[in-house]
């Protein structure tokens, strides 16, 4: 009953984020309350608990970031990556899969350590750029997501590997919209879509 509850709001998350809409954090927030208990207490796919952990903070921090005013403009708009932040971007991928793996291998049960530590590594890098509104954010969710499907139904989570192939669509969907939302030319949409 749980998973099903994770994966309505999940599901929700996901549609919300699509269209620019900042309620796309709280139900984050619900969802990854839930998958991190989940994944913690339920399944051993530890890095995807402290992944979903990671994703409840970012949710918070995302809301805050989409709902800050820059003077009496609208809400931070959709950008694309600069070089500094391609650059973090795949320090985080590194550094969190190097992390995890250790941690993974040396004080967990795992029977997945790589496998899962690529899953969350990749996801780290996607949120922390949907935090700041890029473009790649979507880039870096898909191979997350790629990844963890064929993981989910190795580890019997099938209703969660289906969300996941769900998942994977919509931010394909996403990623082309928010570049249309990118390079039109009244950026207003990008922003004002924020607050519902």
């Amino acid at each position: 009953m749980l998973e099903i509850i994770a994966v309505i709001f999940a599901v929700l998350q996901v549609l919300l984020a699509y269209y620019n809409k900042v309620l796309t954090y709280p139900a984050g927030i619900i969802s990854t309350a839930i998958y991190t208990w989940l994944f913690g207490l339920k399944t051993g796919l530890y890095a995807d608990a402290s992944l979903n952990l990671y994703y409840f903070l970012m949710s918070i921090y995302g809301w805050l970031v989409w709902s800050r005013k820059k003077g009496r403009t609208a809400h931070v708009p959709i950008t694309t990556c600069n070089s500094k932040e391609r650059l973090t971007s795949l320090a985080i991928v590194a550094g969190s899969f190097l992390l995890l793996l250790l941690i993974l291998r040396y004080f967990t049960d795992s029977v997945v350590p790589v496998w899962d530590a690529l899953v969350s590594a990749f996801a780290w890098s996607g949120m922390w750029l949907m935090a700041r509104r890029k473009v790649e954010n979507w880039i870096m969710l898909n191979i997350s997501n790629a990844l963890a499907v064929p993981l989910f139904f190795y580890k019997h989570l099938p209703l969660t590997a289906l969300l996941t192939l769900f998942l994977f669509i919509v931010a394909t969907l996403a990623y082309f919209r928010w570049k249309k939302l990118l390079h039109s030319s009244d950026d207003s949409e990008a922003q004002v879509h924020t607050a519902v």
